[in-house]
């Protein structure tokens, strides 16, 4: 499973089963149904991670939704939204500037830690290649747990963004950590494909080591741009059509399955999130999560909008419609 730009069929893999729920709810309620059934083991102070964009992003998960379940979901009504700031200058390189965007795209309904702001702390990388450690915002081992709400998409270097990118380079810190990962000789930008995504898996473990089973994955498949919420308005146009929610412990597993449902669907429908995917390698992500024993690339998807029976990705991407612009 190591070959970084070939979709690798659910048949050829090998290992155990995982654990996803999948709901076509796209709603806080669809959430909330989809969080319920893999937050057992979420306590005590709680960190909410999620992809809050830069100002005035289309395609985000409304903030209004992330504040009715944090409202209602009793392990996240003492939570904090936590962000780290940007490698690259924008409206998120500052701290000061990071707030004032979270503000723009109405993040500020809860305490919101940019967990950087005022240092960084390292952790172990355990059986990494590329790191023996990664450089975190300082606050993040502050928390008990933490609760990966991801809007899956896209990614101009990523391939995709999953709960892989939402961690991996969420979480390490604007200076440190994401130069790491990002920068090779003397070039900001310069490390891609394999080594990218083996980069950003290798920093994604070290937070997942850190917080054991004290973390959860939940992934939104709507407005699924080519381009990460990192692009805000200068997005590329969504053609991917929505899809629903998925739910697990499993970060490989969840990660796999929304690549499974993008090439469930017809070629006219995910052609453009595919050709993203293979041209960046982004499968890499996958096999080499899969490598580092962070979870399974085989899993039984649970439809919970009927009765919980099992079915195949076809099975949830049936009658999917064209995509239509959804900003509430």
């Amino acid at each position: 499973m190591t070959d970084t730009r070939k979709y690798v069929p659910y048949e050829e893999r090998t290992g155990n089963e995982s654990i996803v729920y999948f709901t076509r709810d796209l709603s806080p309620e669809g959430i909330m149904k989809a969080y319920e059934k893999v937050n057992a083991n979420i306590k005590g102070k709680t960190a909410v991670k999620l992809h809050t964009g830069e100002k005035n992003g289309p395609n985000i998960v409304p903030s209004s939704w992330v504040k009715k379940v944090m409202e209602n979901e009793e392990s996240l009504k003492d939570a904090a939204i936590v962000e780290t700031n940007t490698f690259y200058k924008g409206d998120r390189y500052t701290t000061e500037d990071h707030l004032e965007t979270l503000k723009v795209n109405g993040w500020d309904f809860c305490p919101v830690d940019i967990m950087d702001r005022d240092g960084t702390v390292t952790l172990p990388v355990k059986g990494g290649k590329w790191f023996t450690e990664m450089s975190h915002g300082k606050t993040m081992t502050d928390y008990d747990s933490m609760f990966v709400l991801t809007h899956f998409k896209g990614h101009a270097m990523g391939g995709f963004g999953g709960a892989n990118k939402n961690i991996g380079i969420g979480c390490a810190d604007g200076r440190i950590g994401k130069k790491w990962i990002h920068e090779k000789n003397g070039q900001h930008w310069g490390v891609s494909e394999d080594e990218l995504m083996e980069k950003i898996s290798e920093s994604t473990k070290a937070t997942i080591d850190y917080f054991g089973k004290n973390i959860t994955y939940v992934n939104v498949m709507r407005n699924m741009s080519v381009s990460c919420d990192c692009e805000g308005t200068a997005a590329a146009p969504v053609v991917t059509p929505n899809v629903g929610i998925l739910a697990s412990t499993d970060i490989v597993a969840i990660d796999s399955a929304c690549v499974d449902l993008i090439y469930a669907m017809t070629e006219a429908d995910h052609k453009d999130l595919v050709e993203r995917i293979e041209s960046r390698h982004g499968h890499r992500q996958l096999s080499y999560m899969y490598e580092l024993g962070m979870g399974n690339r085989k899993y039984v998807l649970i439809d919970l909008d009927h009765e919980e029976k099992r079915i195949q990705p076809k099975d949830a991407v049936e009658g999917v419609k064209p995509f239509k612009l959804i900003t509430k």
